[in-house]
């Protein structure tokens, strides 16, 4: 699979971003099994160089994750799309999202659902995020600052949940947090290497089933990795 250099151009302009976004599409979502015709659009429609500093601009539709500051990374694209499909997002749903980071995961929730609450426990990330999402239009977004791992109590249930941080185990929080019939696509394990696993919930009961196998920075909060800086 060819990937994009960091260094393709010197300058940029909105005609090359949108071929770059196209080719992104294409050959790391579509050419890798993300068939979703919905998610497909979405990653078509969302920008995802509004999302990046603008010395990665140039980068922005490369496969692989890029930092966003505060020790955190916009994740690669591929993996937004298959977290996303594994979703099974319906128009009508509402979607927790845990670790907004640079909000471009959330973004492209937004256009497969009808309401989406995402958690930052970093503040300054929450709080560009947020400004970020609302200036680009996607008002049917409201990111919060606070321990993902404790979930979202005042919008709960969620029909799906989506972390984009690395857990040690699956949070208890997100299950209860889980509508009947909900799914919660997390990544679960060390350090080194985690499982990209699809949490479904039917009849109280949860089932789980391992996607992909992945690397995520560490999700940290009450039920996830300890802070180091704390």
């Amino acid at each position: 699979m060819r990937a994009l250099s960091l260094r393709m151009f010197s300058g940029t302009s909105t005609r090359n971003l949108d071929e770059l976004r196209r080719q992104m599409v294409e050959e790391q979502i579509r050419e890798r099994g993300i068939r979703s015709p919905r998610v497909l659009e979405a990653m078509l429609r969302v920008p995802r160089h509004e999302f990046v500093s603008e010395d990665l601009i140039a980068g922005a539709y490369a496969d692989q994750p890029l930092p966003i500051g505060a020790g955190q990374t916009i994740s690669q694209p591929f993996m937004v799309g298959a977290m996303t499909q594994a979703l099974e997002l319906e128009a009508s749903e509402r979607v927790l999202e845990v670790g907004t980071g640079s909000g471009y995961q959330a973004a492209i929730l937004s256009l497969l659902a009808r309401e989406v609450h995402s958690v930052e426990s970093i503040c300054a990330l929450a709080n560009s995020a947020q400004e970020r999402l609302a200036r680009l239009g996607y008002k049917n977004v409201q990111v919060h600052s606070g321990d993902g791992t404790l979930g979202w109590t005042a919008a709960a249930p969620y029909n799906a949940i989506v972390v984009t941080a690395a857990a040690p185990r699956i949070p208890p929080p997100l299950v209860e947090q889980l509508a009947e019939g909900g799914r919660l696509v997390i990544p679960v394990g060390p350090a080194a290497e985690q499982e990209l696993l699809l949490v479904r919930k039917i009849d109280g009961r949860t089932t789980s089933e391992t996607l992909h196998y992945c690397r995520f920075v560490p999700l940290l909060g009450y039920h996830g990795w300890p802070n180091p800086n704390s």
